[in-house]
């Protein structure tokens, strides 16, 4: 027997409801990616529709099981609504100057106004979870439609609802909320209703809270209180933003993306706050990217210290050298945002997907993948720090070195490379120029700071694979470097060879590499990482979108080579795809006109960051990475190598 409390949820939960499948969810979900817009606290964040409806709330922290998944599935999967009760109602938004609380405004078609303003507090701590929304009437009088549905672990469980002297209580397993009103509430089939009125001058709050069903009940803050605290809070973050330009305010926006999806108590920064939105629609390039990727690190210090915000910086490289410590061969390329290693891949089989875009997936198992790259974007993660004044002490050292023990026996092994493909392991280049950074860097380390090693050794390792990109990476026939070693196919990933200072920008198989790429990868000006044709490296199905991460990095190699005008172009363009809130997602599709993939996305923002610098300053973060390009190695250093094949002649620079 089902038994129905007074909102029309159960008190008794069969078995039967709590493994609800998608087919019995029929109506979906349709607003774009690009038509949310994120609020959040540094511990976790939600997905706020332009429609008034938050899609999207994973707590208390940004991995959490989310209590709103409407966003992959229908309303059923949970959501809370807050609009006008009228169709043809049509909304603006912005956020509230340099913060992240957003104000929504809808006009009714006589000229009524009403505006949403939806925030989340910045907490101290991660006990409990707090969202308000604040109905304020502009004009006339507006009717106003609540909805609200708790779904707790991504959907799936309904949660027992009771009446409460200041609204309702749901609870279910680990997780309690409250939701406070003076409006009234009453249950309809599993969801709680109000209707009411908001006239011009008149506000309405609605408190949401999230805390530990063992715990007592919580009390709550004021609303206005609180909104006047949180918008504080973020005018005084932004404020010390050290960036000029004409793209500032898009700079200030990004920077704020970046602390929004930062998880405070450790310093790390999600790569996005949602799991599963398709790299293609209707696809199976679906993946969990609530989690902290290692290869993000150099730029993400490059984006933060170049726009003066070096606190933040240090916190990011502190919880790099926490996650990354064990044994070398242990490393991950990404990590929870608490350190944790375990991120084990599974699937949702009762969520449909962003429009029917299956699997929904969470946790990822990339992790376990060995992928070269991420050793040589650590150690210049440590350099970069350590150039710009963040000190690094003895741990940070010893780690180094560690790891340079590992790259000098592994560097010529096959790996998954930084696309974390599905498929077989190859030589990818893009691994092999990181493996070069690598050694680079940490030759560098000692000749700056005289720090014990062997940099002759170092040397020599540095020298061995530079010529070993150089002979098998680069095909003849194509004037460019190719995605794997003996490949006819192009990769996006080498445009960061003259980023990072394997080669300068104007060597002539930089200029043929970054030619056929344009000629080859792009589509309508923007730039795929590569071709998925069936017959691809990641053992998926073909189709995907631009990756916006590397259009930027055709911009920054059109910057040193001085060719402004083309770069100023095309990173208009890309910051002109940006929603009406200056969100960007992972990937864009140029015939759609939609956003793609997780959202928003960090790396997005980090190279927005950086490529505006990188055009407004004479020493922006390309230069000031590049410019640990050795000098052509030195006679002794073309010696026998020893490599995967055997003994033979390394090749001249």
């Amino acid at each position: 027997m089902l038994g129905l409390g007074l909102f029309g949820y159960p008190f008794v939960l069969e078995l039967a409801f709590l493994t609800l499948t998608a087919t019995e969810f029929p109506k979906q979900m349709s607003l774009r990616i690009e038509d949310y817009a994120l609020i959040g606290n540094t511990y976790s964040a939600a997905l706020v529709g332009r429609n008034g409806s938050i899609d999207w709330l994973s707590v208390p922290r940004f991995d959490s099981p989310a209590c709103f998944a409407a966003l992959l599935g229908t309303e059923q999967n949970g959501r809370w609504l807050l609009r006008p009760d009228c169709e043809a109602a049509v909304s603006r938004r912005h956020y509230l100057g340099d913060t992240l609380v957003l104000e929504t405004e809808f006009e009714l078609p006589g000229g009524d106004r009403a505006a949403i303003i939806d925030f989340m507090p910045i907490s101290e701590h991660g006990g409990r979870v707090d969202l308000f929304r604040i109905v304020e009437g502009r004009r006339g009088r507006v009717p106003m439609r609540m909805e609200i549905i708790f779904r707790f672990d991504y959907g799936r469980i309904v949660p027992w609802v009771r009446r409460r002297p200041y609204g309702l209580s749901a609870v279910a397993g680990p997780d309690a909320m409250q939701l406070r009103s003076r409006v009234p509430m009453q249950g309809e089939d599993f969801t709680t209703v109000a209707n009411f009125s908001v006239s011009a001058g008149e506000t309405v709050p609605f408190t949401l809270t999230w805390y530990p069903s063992h715990l007592q009940e919580t009390g709550t803050r004021h609303p206005q209180r609180a909104l006047d605290e949180t918008q504080q809070w973020w005018k005084e973050w932004s404020a010390r933003c050290t960036a000029t330009g004409r793209w500032r305010d898009a700079i200030i926006r990004s920077l704020i993306t970046l602390k929004a999806l930062t998880y405070s108590p450790t310093g790390g920064i999600v790569a996005a706050p949602t799991t599963s939105l398709p790299e293609r629609l209707g696809g199976v390039r679906n993946w969990d990217y609530r989690f902290c990727w290692l290869r993000d690190a150099t730029f993400t210090l490059f984006a933060l210290l170049s726009s003066g915000y070096t606190e933040e910086a240090c916190q990011w490289r502190d919880w790099l050298l926490r996650a990354i410590a064990g044994q070398p061969h242990e490393l991950q390329t990404m990590y929870s945002i608490m350190g944790e290693r375990r991120l084990t891949e599974m699937e949702l089989d009762w969520l449909p997907g962003y429009e029917n875009s299956r699997p929904v997936r969470i946790g990822n198992a990339a992790h376990s993948q060995f992928q070269l790259d991420v050793y040589g974007e650590v150690l210049d993660a440590f350099d970069v720090a350590v150039r710009h004044g963040v000190a690094a002490g003895e741990d940070a050292w010893r780690v180094q070195q560690l790891l340079m023990d590992f790259l000098e026996s592994q560097w010529h092994q096959p790996d998954e490379g930084i696309w974390e493909v599905r498929g077989p392991r190859r030589q990818f280049t893009h691994s092999k120029v990181m493996a070069w950074v690598g050694a680079d860097r940490a030759v560098k380390a000692i000749e700056r700071s005289g720090l014990p090693g062997p940099v002759d050794r170092w040397r020599t390792l540095r020298a061995a694979i530079h010529a070993d990109v150089c002979r098998h990476a680069f095909n003849p026939s194509l004037n460019a470097f190719v995605q794997y070693y003996g490949a006819d196919k192009l990769d996006a990933a080498t445009l960061l060879i003259p980023l990072v200072g394997f080669l300068p920008p104007g060597d002539a198989r930089v200029i043929g590499t970054l030619e056929a790429i344009r000629r080859e990868l792009s589509v309508d000006g923007l730039i795929k990482r590569y071709s998925t044709r069936p017959d691809g490296v990641d053992g998926l199905p073909a189709g995907e979108g631009a990756f916006l991460p590397c259009t930027f990095w055709l911009v920054d190699n059109l910057v040193m080579l001085g060719r402004y005008g083309e770069a100023r172009e095309i990173f208009e363009r890309v910051v002109k795809l940006r929603n009406d809130v200056g969100l960007l997602a992972e990937e864009y599709d140029p015939h759609t006109g939609r956003h793609l993939g997780n959202f928003p996305q960090a790396f997005s923002h980090v190279f927005l960051i950086n490529s505006a610098q990188n055009l407004t300053r004479s020493e922006g973060p390309a230069r000031a990475r590049a410019r640990a390009t050795p000098s052509p190695p030195t006679r002794p250093e073309y010696a026998e190598m020893q490599s995967a094949e055997g003994k033979r002649p390394v090749e001249e620079w």
